[in-house]
């Protein structure tokens, strides 16, 4: 029996896989989104249900993981070129949240018990391939 979707992506948040989901729609390729509005309800569960699932017709899947590969997973600037890592010179760039002080403290902690999304929160860059974080200036 010939299944009728494809599984290509799985992402944490929704509003990930609609920016992805859109860009398959420009290109012409039908998506579906699994599970967003569980996700949407409740974000805490996202692991545990395995995340929002982005799914295409089997056709469409060489199509669409294509598209997938041409989309950097790292971050981009403001020209949108890949950055830089100021130690190593590595493009393997991403944003993560971090907690370094007590109010990101505190708000990660308040956000863990009223099961809410955090209303504070501090980003930094993160090298894949030195390890190295770092704020731009």
């Amino acid at each position: 029996m010939q299944e009728t979707f494809s599984k290509i992506a799985v992402f944490q948040y929704s509003s990930e896989a609609q920016i992805i989901k859109s860009r398959l729609e420009a290109e012409g390729v039908e998506v579906f989104l699994f599970d967003q509005f569980t996700v949407d309800t409740d974000p805490l569960v996202s692991n545990a249900i395995g995340g929002v699932k982005l799914k295409v017709w089997a056709e469409d899947e060489a199509k669409a993981v294509h598209i997938l590969k041409s989309i950097s997973e790292y971050s981009l600037d403001d020209e949108g070129q890949e950055m830089q890592c100021p130690i190593c010179g590595s493009s393997k760039v991403e944003l993560v949240s971090t907690i370094r002080d007590v109010r990101s403290f505190l708000a990660f902690i308040f956000s863990f018990l009223s099961s809410s999304l955090p209303i504070h929160t501090q980003h930094e860059y993160r090298c894949d391939t030195c390890k190295q974080k770092f704020d731009l200036e």
